[in-house]
């Protein structure tokens, strides 16, 4: 069948690390890569009893969710080679299994792995999808070290590319959006050794982890094409280039759950420290400016990143979202003096109803809070503070309840911790401290509905709400919906103040300011980003 004009793009998987010959081996008796595997989770009920959530697995969710199909068909590169150009459905799933020629199992002589060359198989991948699909472009998921192959073939494949006019950006006319979990974009690091045993690795390359190190990302993040750095210049794999792949197409879900982690005895999670997903440190996992995610999941196993309800939640919002949502704390005036002994400290959860797992969550006991950090003395409330950035479709049906009837709004809530800490003479003050027991705490309740055929949106903190949540729905025409405050047509803007308790520790206007983007849509006759219609 010939490409359909419904917005579904071919999906692409790119798996991890398998380390040396043998964990290559094992990777390649899998025929998905890993992109199969689901979970089991467990929440206690109303008798006590354990009450088991069934995760399927990624791959089976965008079959039974969003009708992709999978073609393997025995053997997918001669399936696909074997069709005529545009009659296979674009709205499918393959897996670039580039561990293959490196498997001694299936393969006499295998070659040394190469990222250099999977990055090059994947782009050769990603152009044969798109000839025999007809499609514009593809999605590309990857974990772990999937997603620095998928940077080598955006950052140095394509760039060097002859057919694609050696362009920076000549793989933005290919791919349309990546989506990575749990990829070490900035290396791995590790929390002991003082960078000895960095060294020790990178120099010796030992099964083949050389390529986590800042030289061996230099190399394959780096056009042939483009001028050389000089050898003792810093390079920060963190960045992508400006006039590269839009980071604004990329999005980082970042595992922060390092005890579930038990790969190797455990000894990768004492290595790199306890904030990380137990591989990768969460300052590691994710592309500075691009759209980010913390999830308390590990970086692999039962309680792995990719095989989660949270991971799919992430991706699929973000592959077929045509709305992009930001909240940021605004206004804040940190009481005190810069550098006097009180620290700030935010801790931030995002959930949505119908959904049984929270899609963002930074807290202290996950070792990751938001730090309110004193800025400029004389501007200090300019810069705003990160809370929350995810993805929402305009299309999606609204849901349904437990007796079938029709949602009336979407809701997400923003839940909220403030917390200080005390540090006298460089160490921890307890002595006024009650340990989780914050300043304040609140969740803003966020709901999405329609009156008289317009989006409209209502805002309002749970304090003030004097029902259960569950039971509270904004009246149109009685509660007020929040102003649109935006300057220009089709993006939304809303201020929500804080509760006046919290402003006079944050400052009068301190507030939560939430935005609504439209998404660039494709142009799917064309294959060419177009903006979205206001």
């Amino acid at each position: 069948m010939p490409y359909a004009n419904d917005g579904k793009l071919p999906v692409i998987y790119v798996r991890g690390y398998a380390g040396g010959a043998s964990g290559i081996n094992t990777a390649v008796n899998d025929p998905f890569y890993g992109f199969n595997e689901g979970a089991v989770q467990v929440r206690v009920d109303g008798e006590n009893r354990p009450r088991f959530h069934q995760f399927e697995s990624p791959l089976l969710r965008l079959m039974t969710d969003h009708g992709y199909d999978l073609l393997v068909k025995g053997n997918q590169e001669l399936y696909l080679k074997g069709q005529p150009d545009g009659t296979v459905p674009a709205a499918s799933i393959w897996v670039h299994r580039f561990y293959d020629e490196y498997a001694s199992r299936i393969t006499k002589d295998p070659n040394s792995f190469s990222i250099e060359d999977a990055a090059d198989d994947l782009l050769t991948l990603v152009r044969l999808v798109l000839v025999k699909t007809g499609a514009p472009r593809v999605f590309l998921v990857a974990h772990s070290m999937g997603g620095l192959v998928v940077r080598s073939m955006l950052q140095r494949s394509a760039p060097d590319d002859e057919f694609l006019g050696h362009a920076p950006d000549a793989a933005t006319g290919l791919v349309d959006r990546v989506f990575t979990y749990a990829t070490p974009h900035g290396g791995i690091e590790f929390a002991h050794g003082f960078g000895l045993l960095e060294k020790l690795r990178d120099l010796t390359g030992f099964n083949g982890a050389d390529i986590f190190g800042p030289e061996r990302m230099r190399e394959y993040l780096t056009p042939r094409s483009a001028p050389r750095a000089p050898a003792d210049e810093p390079f920060d794999a963190t960045r992508m280039p400006d006039d590269g792949f839009p980071i604004d197409r990329l999005f980082c879900l970042v595992g922060t759950n390092a005890d579930d982690y038990a790969v190797g005895m455990g000894i990768p999670k004492r290595l790199v420290g306890e904030r990380s997903d137990g591989l990768v440190q969460i300052d590691n996992a994710a592309v500075r400016g691009a759209a980010r995610a913390l999830v308390h999941r590990s970086h692999s196993g039962p309680f792995g990143i990719v095989n989660s309800e949270e991971g799919y939640q992430n991706l699929q919002r973000f592959l077929f979202g045509d709305l992009e949502v930001v909240a940021n704390l605004t206004g804040v005036e940190l009481p005190g003096t810069r550098g006097d002994d009180i620290t700030w400290q935010l801790e931030v959860s995002m959930s949505i109803r119908t959904l049984p797992v929270v899609l963002h969550e930074q807290s202290a006991a996950h070792l990751c809070p938001v730090q309110i950090e004193w800025q400029n003395d004389a501007d200090q409330t300019a810069k705003p503070v990160p809370l929350v950035r995810t993805f929402l479709s305009s299309a999606a049906a609204r849901p349904t309840d437990a007796t079938g009837a029709k949602v009336p709004t979407l809701r997400h809530v923003l839940g909220l911790r403030l917390v200080s800490l005390r540090d006298r003479n460089g160490l921890l003050s307890f002595f006024d401290h009650v340990e989780n027991a914050p300043e304040w705490t609140d969740a803003l309740v966020v709901d999405i509905g329609e009156v008289d055929g317009h989006r409209t949106t209502w805002a309002t903190w749970n304090s003030a709400i004097t029902t259960a949540i569950r039971d509270w729905e904004p009246r149109p025409g009685v509660d007020e919906p929040v102003r649109d405050v935006a300057d220009e047509r089709g993006h939304w803007k809303g201020v929500v103040p804080l509760p006046a308790v919290t402003r006079r520790m944050l400052g009068p206007d301190a507030a939560v300011t939430l935005e609504v983007f439209p998404r660039a849509t494709l142009d799917l006759a064309a294959g060419r980003a177009v903006p979205a219609p206001a």
